[in-house]
């Protein structure tokens, strides 16, 4: 068998831990055994990982890199959205296509091979960074597979606009909606609007839900009786969900189970919530980052994910969601290998089920979308923040970084 690709003594994410071949061919994985005969572009992995290509599933191309034109707060200010709200309106096509770019880019230097983006249909912006990611899209597909969720940042139910644009995107080709019900006065009536466009346009549903350092008001207990009501379980996606870090294990463990049973995931946001959460406090803060891992021992899918880069919400970011991950583990204190593989199941697999993306993983038919890893476990991946030292996108090489020398004297 010929291959246009072969990736030698590879120890597969999740997998057992012996290397074996991967061959490549048409894009697609044909073989998976140790000892292929060698043809095409060899690379020998040498007993390093191989996983599958990571997945953002919860991050704004539209609003990264702003910092230069937006400072973050200073102090414990907490208007961070209206320091964007502020500057969206200067937003033009090419200026959102260079700057998404540019966190693409970085993205995929990374070894993201899936995204989905969220993008701001105000009408302080109207469908000025629809258009650019729609076109980004397009011109990146050589790299990256990226799917458009629209919505409204700054409130809907009271904003015909800003409805109106949301509908217009999804007949344009957005295929998930979503929204902010936190800055809407009718949290309600916007999570239920929603919900009407999703079966209107027959697309999955991302909502931003449940901010803020208490308990109190969880907005995913309606989600979840309309994903029930709907039949859209495991089509439905909550993320932040900073509240849910403030329940004790028991109350946690029953809000798990619901959303298990209505097939409703999350995803945690742990550099935004860190930086965001408990400005209200001058001491003992409140981290804000939910346990993501408590939710999967509950069935729940769950991923980890960058939601912003270089603007208020988040003035830090270099991509890397392997960071995110490691940053998320600190955070929510996991540290052993089956806890931080979880983690990096959160990267790959735990986002493709949210993606609904049935042809991923490294799998003899699938799409060869890989990176290398300089590590041996996905847990040391996580632990050590491995660098990517190549990716590949359906078998064509996407980017590769060189291991660092010790120059001894």
């Amino acid at each position: 068998m010929a291959f246009d690709l072969l990736i030698q003594r590879a120890r597969l994410a999740g997998g057992d831990g012996v290397p074996v071949d991967i061959g490549v061919a048409g894009g697609l994985i044909v073989a998976l055994a140790p000892g292929l005969p060698a043809s095409g572009e060899v690379i020998d992995a040498d007993g390093r990982v191989v996983s599958p290509g990571l997945i953002e599933t919860h991050i704004h191309l539209d609003k990264s890199r702003i910092v230069d034109r937006c400072a973050p707060a200073s102090g414990r200010a907490r208007d961070h959205m209206k320091r964007v709200a502020a500057v969206k309106p200067g937003f033009t096509v090419e200026d959102v296509y260079a700057r998404a770019r540019a966190t693409l880019e970085g993205c995929l230097l990374h070894g993201t091979t899936h995204m989905r983006t969220h993008v701001e249909v105000d009408p302080n912006v109207g469908l000025v960074g629809f258009e650019a990611l729609r076109e980004l899209a397009r011109d990146y597909r050589w790299g990256i597979d990226l799917e458009l969720c629209v919505f409204a940042q700054e409130g809907l139910t009271d904003t015909p606009e800003a409805d109106r644009n949301m509908v217009a995107a999804l007949r344009d080709g957005a295929t998930v909606v979503g929204g902010a019900p936190g800055y809407d006065p009718d949290r309600p009536g916007q999570i239920r609007r929603i919900f009407e466009l999703a079966r209107e346009f027959d697309v999955d549903v991302d909502i931003h839900l449940d901010v803020g350092p208490t308990a109190e008001e969880l907005d995913v207990l309606l989600v979840c009786e309309l994903a029930d009501a709907m039949g859209w379980g495991g089509r439905v996606t909550v993320g932040h969900g900073t509240k849910y870090s403030c329940l004790p294990p028991d109350e946690l463990a029953r809000l798990g189970r619901r959303l298990a049973d209505s097939g409703v995931a999350v995803t945690v946001l742990p550099a935004t919530d860190l930086f965001i959460t408990g400005r209200h406090l001058d001491h003992d803060v409140v981290r804000g980052v939910a346990d993501a891992n408590a939710l999967r021992a509950c069935g729940v899918r769950c991923s980890l994910s960058t939601n912003n880069v270089l603007n208020p919400f988040t003035p830090f970011g270099d991509c890397s969601l392997v960071r995110v991950a490691n940053l998320y583990a600190h955070t929510v204190q996991r540290g052993n290998d089956d806890e931080l593989a979880e983690c990096f199941e959160m990267l790959t697999r735990q986002s493709a089920a949210i993606l609904r993306r049935e042809d991923y993983g490294i799998a003899v038919g699938h799409p060869a979308d890989l990176v290398l890893w300089d590590a041996r476990t996905s847990a040391e991946v996580v632990a050590t923040n491995a660098i990517a030292l190549a990716g590949f996108k359906r078998g064509r090489r996407t980017f590769t970084r060189e291991r660092a020398v010790l120059h001894r004297p």
